[in-house]
């Protein structure tokens, strides 16, 4: 069992991810109760929750003319452009029915700057701006951390690669999470979670 400076970050688990949702990932739906269960086992739990205005930019329908899962170039680097989804307020962007919210001592919202998208917990896709969290979690006392959630090669692996470039041991639960696996993404992002040091279990 996790010692008391485990925290679990359950990442995006929100309707617009699950069957039914605006960016489906398959099988999202099937973690929500292991992820629950899970919770009974650590000092904290995060949960992330993916917040865009309407006009955001990784949305293809701002794009006149660009099909969804399309690649453009951003300031920032390349941007998958994605479905309009977990737009503010909506029914999308709310945790499945069946996640036990009562149990997270902080829900971090992220992706809510029109101009840039958010897939780590930790920063926006321009890897400078920060979310707060490691400040929270740092004055905490926390220095491990479990990840589990959606989807496992985007923002799973991105909030998992800078967890541990941070300095904290990560852990990522595979069986805790969903992969949307766009061209091959899910493995390329094992690998690239090994390389950041990155636990896979």
């Amino acid at each position: 069992m996790p010692g008391a400076q485990n925290a679990l970050i359950v990442v995006d688990m929100q309707n617009d991810f699950c069957p039914g949702g605006a960016l489906a990932v398959a099988g999202g739906d099937e973690i929500v109760q292991p992820i629950n269960r899970l919770m009974q086992n650590f000092d904290a739990v995060i949960l992330t929750q993916d917040w865009h205005p309407a006009d955001h930019t990784s949305f293809a329908e701002n794009h006149p003319g660009a099909e969804p899962f399309s690649v453009v170039e951003m300031p920032y680097g390349q941007q998958v452009l994605w479905p309009a989804h977990c737009i503010q307020g909506s029914n999308g962007a709310a945790f499945h029915p069946d996640l036990d919210v009562n149990r997270a001592d902080l829900i971090l919202r992220k992706g809510f700057r029109s101009g840039i998208d958010s897939y780590s917990a930790f920063f926006e896709n321009d890897q400078q701006t920060p979310t707060g969290l490691e400040g929270y979690l740092r004055e905490r006392g926390f220095d491990a951390l479990t990840l589990v959630g959606l989807a496992h090669d985007f923002c799973v692996a991105w909030s998992a690669r800078d967890g541990a470039k941070l300095g904290f041991q990560v852990t990522v639960i595979e069986d805790a999470t969903r992969a949307i696996d766009l061209d091959g993404s899910r493995n390329k992002a094992r690998q690239d979670m090994r390389d950041a040091g990155v636990e896979l279990k």
